[in-house]
């Protein structure tokens, strides 16, 4: 809540009866006075009459504009009001606004009177009631609701008996939710004197403190007593309350000087990973995130504002608070009769989607209070102590958790480090050393060995990690860099055209009917042919290189399952990494050290025990793709219910994104190598902050919270919307391989002629865009994409159908990996918010394909194209990407309501247009009842099928919705 010309404040207290609405009402009196436009919202008001804020602010600031967005006239706490409540806006309520309804409530109301105001000085001051933990309609803590917006608070401090506490515990409730408070204010009480402490304590944490004196005592006569009150308003909002206001402007002015000024000041100072300095260098490439919460930043606006200087005191004594910044352009505020410039009204922070996760890291949003509680906890109980030789219960119980879900069966020991990176360089060293000591070689034979991989795989970026991948754009211009190993190239997964296929060796293609049959890899490896395929191949590969005469001798298989992230968000085969694994844990010839008996996989024994490694150490980099990320605790149960790593790596998620640590699970029989009565034998490896307390004890929450969600059944709706894609193809979705990102839209966009191919699990969507300029990471394919997601207008530019929580219109941030886009939710996402990327994604993808369409003429058409009717903004448009690539028939589908509500006109308008008289139209209404039957719960999004062939169309709809002919009859018929 940032506006160039509006100054906005929360007004907020330990409880109730300490002063709020009287501060309020003198706040808006001495800011009238100061000649700025005022308005006063009450978000919830509760009482009536005497109990009236909105009312009171009428009475005695009758200048400012005042609104109450939901009100109850029962005096009790807002969530029984509502409970209790038969009537609130005129209308009976039967359900609590949520959180999200909340916050876009107040965002819109600000927004409108932004707009209002626009090129004059204004402020809003928006009173909460109660205490700061009072419950909103919906039972939460108000602090949470408000939170998306984060607006500057000023808090009223409690001047009676036992109010230091009370004030002090309310200012600590407000940081450790990312609130600023700009001031505090409170009456002069002699008795108890406890302005006078909280000048001194809230000095020292630089905070001003207002004082003011005690209101009139109420009298019995109501005319005396108003203007007692009016005597005592005009006194406060003089002097006393016009610095403080004034002291409010100046850091209204320094806010926004100080993240209009943060682009140069980090392009001048600051040394970013990952990026090329020389093609970063202006101030608009650098995007400044105010504050974050949930799936969104908070994005500042990057130009220098020009804004007014704080007010002149009607007071001619007084002088400012702080001196203006010399830096700040003074303008003068536009007449009331000009029209106020765009800028001015235009908010100066916006919601930009967290479409990288943060570099992955995300899983339960930003600003997740449960997660700050448990560092502040762990911070206040231990802050950090040295961890050798020693324990504390955080880290213990953290390492007891894992080695009971991800390292069951397996794992007897967790070693922790402090990021992926870091944690993969202490995995490589446990399994070369536990190789080498089977084995009994001896130190120079054992600094020769080397890896056995997969092309396309990194491990970070730590010398060690990056030695463990082979060469590629991350090692080339570093000059340590020495690849030690091999690296085979594995079949990759993706969804084209609405089938799955798994792209192999010199263009072998094999398709499958669903997800879920290619992951059921136990079954694969008995039947599928591509088992046997795959062995051959990697035996017969590895054996070719063994036989060169560089003696090259293997320590250790280090894997990515399922996905390899950094590397290009290659989803893999799971089938040739199993039998990758069991080659390795079962073939004497090539790995002298295997099992003396061939198996499936290595099994853990029926007594419990862990095993002992077999071949190789087996290494699994979960540092992406474990804890929940792809749906499951482990990506390892993808290759089948008995294949186990020896050493496992898991970080990002670990901390729910909140603090770096990583930790490395091994087995007994690694660990025993280590083992011996010389120090020079153990693990020499650490860092000062080895199982920091903090972190621990956030990973702790966070994998409480994932527990929690799993068993309240948060994933159900996204696993039926999955199911329902199986279920069409008659499988039985025993493998629970599912997405939080719609199955219609992956399914569309895999059709879609700016896309190569998609792939989603979990929390992960990908998208391989057609390239001109070839794939890998250096294309330049996404950059148009991404820039329409970052920059254009938004879609959901309606506050009504925004997800954003504050009901603006959202713009996306995402990371592309050269001709591949990605997108991460976290795990907390709501389904409203990934709806609303998919269908930006969707335009964006649209934009792309109409303009390669237009500017290159060797791009040829799909034989099929599903795009949403929303997406399509104009008959121009439609006629540009549809009717001019050679499309000869459309099938139109949407449920029944929405039909009603003038998609059906508008495909009509289209279907008669006679530019297209030779365009074969289908269309099929679906029933309110058929659609939620046909989709499980999820809700359809109006679509057209565009095919170039109507034969194949009604053949798509025959197989994709057998629903309609069982239960409708023959619903399709001829334009």
């Amino acid at each position: 809540m940032l506006s160039r010309h509006l100054r906005t404040h929360l007004i907020v207290a330990p409880s109730t009866s300490v002063g709020k609405s009287i501060f309020s009402t003198g706040l808006v009196r001495a800011s009238l006075a100061l000649g700025e436009k005022v308005g006063y919202l009450k978000p919830v008001g509760t009482g009536s009459g005497d109990g009236d804020d909105e009312l009171h602010l009428q009475q005695f600031a009758p200048q400012a504009k005042t609104a109450c967005l939901f009100h109850f006239d029962e005096p009790v706490s807002p969530h029984l009001a509502v409970e209790r409540s038969t009537a609130g806006m005129g209308t009976a309520v039967t359900k609590a606004p949520t959180d999200t309804e909340f916050a876009a409530a107040v965002g819109k109301y600000t927004r409108s009177f932004a707009e209002e105001t626009a090129g004059k000085r204004s402020s809003l001051y928006i009173e909460t009631a109660g205490g700061v933990h009072s419950p909103t309609l919906s039972g939460t803590s108000q602090l949470d609701a408000f939170r998306p917006l984060r607006p500057p608070t000023l808090l009223i401090a409690s001047a009676a008996l036992g109010g230091i506490s009370t004030t002090i515990s309310a200012y600590e409730s407000l940081l450790l939710r990312g609130y600023d408070v700009d001031a505090v204010l409170v009456f002069r009480e002699e008795y108890y004197a406890n302005y006078q402490y909280f000048e001194r304590w809230f000095t020292e944490r630089g905070i001003r403190v207002g004082v003011v004196d005690q209101p009139p005592e109420q009298v019995t006569d109501v005319a005396k007593d108003a203007a007692n009150l009016e005597a005592y308003y005009s006194k406060l909002a003089g002097s006393p309350l016009q610095r403080i206001v004034q002291r409010l402007q100046q850091i209204h002015i320094d806010r926004m000087s100080n993240l209009a000024t943060a682009p140069r000041r980090t392009l001048d100072k600051v040394w970013w990973p990952f990026v090329q300095h020389g093609l970063v260098q202006k101030e608009s490439d650098v995007m400044v995130i105010d504050s974050a919460h949930g799936d969104h930043f908070s994005v500042f606006a990057t130009s220098l504002p020009t804004v007014d200087p704080p007010s002149p005191s009607s007071d001619s004594s007084a002088t400012p608070v702080v001196p203006p910044p010399q830096q700040e352009t003074v303008t003068t505020p536009a007449s009331p009769s000009s029209p106020p410039p765009q800028s001015h009204a235009h908010p100066l922070l916006s919601p930009v989607f967290d479409g990288s996760a943060s570099w992955w890291t995300q899983c339960l949003g930003h600003g997740n209070p449960e997660l700050t509680l448990a560092a502040a906890h762990a911070s206040g109980r231990f802050g950090h102590v040295m961890f050798p030789t020693a324990t504390n219960l955080p880290a213990l119980e953290l390492a007891e958790k894992l080695l009971a879900t991800v390292g069951e069966g397996w794992a007897d020991r967790v070693f922790f480090s402090d990021d992926g990176s870091t944690g993969m360089e202490v995995a490589l060293k446990m399994a070369l050393r536990a190789y080498a000591d089977r084995e009994r070689l001896s130190p120079a034979e054992g600094r020769r060995l080397a890896v056995l991989g997969l092309k396309g795989s990194y491990h970070g970026d730590t010398i060690g990690a990056m030695d463990a991948c082979e060469g590629g754009v991350y090692s080339e211009r570093v000059e340590w860099y020495e690849g030690r190993g091999y690296w085979l190239a594995a079949p990759e997964v993706r969804i084209e055209q609405g089938k799955v296929v798994v792209r192999g060796k010199v263009g072998r293609v094999t398709s499958y009917d669903s997800l879920t049959q290619l992951y059921d890899v136990d079954r694969r490896v008995r039947e599928d042919e591509l088992a046997q395929a795959y062995r051959e191949e990697i035996e017969g590969e590895l054996q070719r290189r063994l036989d060169r005469s560089d003696g090259i001798r293997f320590g250790a298989l280090v894997l990515e399952p399922v996905v390899m992230g950094a590397g290009g968000m290659i989803f893999v085969d799971p089938l040739y990494q199993r039998v990758l694994i069991d080659v390795v844990r079962t073939n004497r010839q090539l790995f002298p050290a295997a099992s003396h008996a061939p198996c499936d996989s290595l099994t853990v024994a029926a007594t419990g025990s862990t095993p002992i490694w077999q071949g190789l150490p087996v290494i699994f980099d979960e540092v992406f793709v474990g804890l929940h990320r792809l749906g499951r605790t482990t990506a390892s149960t993808f290759l089948g219910a008995s294949t186990k790593p020896d050493i496992a790596c898991y970080a990002k998620i670990l901390t729910g994104g909140l603090v770096p640590m990583a930790v490395t699970l091994a087995s007994d029989a690694v660990f025993r190598a280590f083992w011996s009565d010389k120090k020079v034998d153990a693990l020499l490896h650490g860092h000062s902050y080895t199982a920091h307390a903090v972190g621990c004890g956030v990973a702790n929450k966070t994998l409480a919270i994932l527990d929690r969600m799993e068993g309240q059944g948060v994933y159900d709706e996204a696993r039926r919307d999955w199911a329902r894609t199986e279920a069409k193809e008659g499988i039985a979705a025993v493998s629970g391989v599912w997405s939080l990102w719609s199955s219609f839209f992956v399914e569309s966009v895999s059709s879609h002629p700016a896309v190569d191919g998609v792939m989603a699990i979990g929390t992960v969507l990908v998208i391989h865009l057609k390239a001109a300029d070839g794939s890998g990471y250096q294309s330049t394919a996404s950059e148009a994409v991404l820039r329409q997601l970052r920059f254009g207008a938004p879609i959901d530019s309606d506050p009504s159908a925004s997800a954003s929580p504050t009901g603006a219109p959202i713009q996306i941030h995402a990371r592309p990996l050269g001709n591949v886009i990605y997108f991460m939710s976290s795990l907390s996402s709501s389904a409203e918010t990934l709806r609303s990327v998919e269908r930006s994604i969707v335009a964006a993808l649209d934009a792309k394909a109409r303009l390669a369409l237009l500017d290159d003429p060797h791009i040829t058409p799909t034989d099929s194209y599903k795009m949403p009717v929303t997406a399509i903004k104009s008959e121009q448009q439609y006629k540009d990407i549809v009717a001019d690539q050679g499309y000869s028939a459309v099938f139109f589908i949407a449920p029944w309501e929405e039909s009603c509500k003038g998609i059906a006109p508008k495909f009509k308008e289209y279907a008669e247009n006679p530019r297209w008289k030779d365009f074969k139209f289908y269309r099929v209404d679906i029933c309110e009842q058929q659609d939620v039957a046909m989709t499980s719960g999820v809700k359809m999004a109006p679509t057209f099928h565009f095919y170039k062939d109507g034969a194949k169309l009604k053949e798509y709809v025959g197989s994709s919705y057998p629903a309609l002919e069982r239960t409708m009859g023959a619903v399709l018929a001829g334009h």
